[in-house]
């Protein structure tokens, strides 16, 4: 079974629809855990409109801070699966790449990364300085560790049980989704990536402020070349 986790702060413009385009989309046996992040809107509401039509569905709620790693990290603390998926609760990821994911899962690999930047993937819309260090951050790592990914800043991965119980995050925000897959390896777990094509929100605000957070990323970028150069 597979869980899909999907962090949710005042999104109900979305949620209705992302959930059910993965109970259409997604094949596999799964449970659909939306991790409600401190919402102020109706998002909790829809949710618990949509438990009698879809049975895998299940609402959670950060107790923690309020923030993108402290919801994912609840989810990733209660799920059931065999492995895990974070999904964006904005419709900017496509549900039928967890399909793809789980059949690399069954292939042996740890971690699969839904990557823009190769053949079959695309990044549409949204901020071209973002979509560039995105880019380049991905591209640099894929050559530099020799990680099996070329798009380590997407959150969009899935993780088999395993990798989660052997790592202990540290983030508190968006750098989770680079520190966990980079942990991973270095853990000397096997990490592989299939194309997904991502679509900027159309609906709702994001929280995502790319200047902010380039040190948080910088911080595990950077910690992952030293431990290839020995330095640490």
């Amino acid at each position: 079974m597979i869980s899909i986790i999907v962090p949710a702060h005042n999104e109900e413009s979305n949620i209705r629809e992302l959930i059910e385009k993965v109970e259409s989309t997604v094949t596999i046996r799964h449970e659909l855990i939306v991790i409600n992040d401190h919402s102020t809107d109706r998002t909790c509401e829809i949710i618990s409109g949509l438990f009698s039509k879809y049975p895998a569905l299940k609402l959670m709620h950060n107790n923690k801070t309020p923030g993108f790693a402290n919801a994912i990290i609840t989810g990733l603390d209660h799920f059931k699966g065999d492995a895990v998926v974070p999904l964006m609760g904005d419709l900017s990821d496509d549900p039928a790449t967890i399909n793809m994911m789980a059949s690399k899962i069954d292939d042996g690999y740890d971690v699969v990364c839904g990557s823009r930047y190769i053949e079959g993937g695309a990044r549409i819309g949204g901020s071209r300085i973002k979509g560039l260090l995105s880019f380049l951050a991905g591209w640099s790592l894929h050559f530099i560790l020799g990680i099996g990914t070329h798009d380590i800043t997407n959150p969009f991965k899935m993780y088999r049980k395993k990798v989660i119980d052997t790592i202990s995050p540290e983030s508190d925000s968006f750098e989770i989704s680079i520190e966990l897959p980079l942990k991973a390896l270095y853990a000397g777990f096997k990490v592989t990536e299939v194309p997904t094509i991502f679509r900027e929100r159309t609906k709702g605000e994001s929280s995502f402020n790319v200047m902010r957070l380039v040190p948080k990323y910088f911080k595990f970028y950077f910690w992952a070349i030293a431990r290839r150069l020995g330095i640490r």
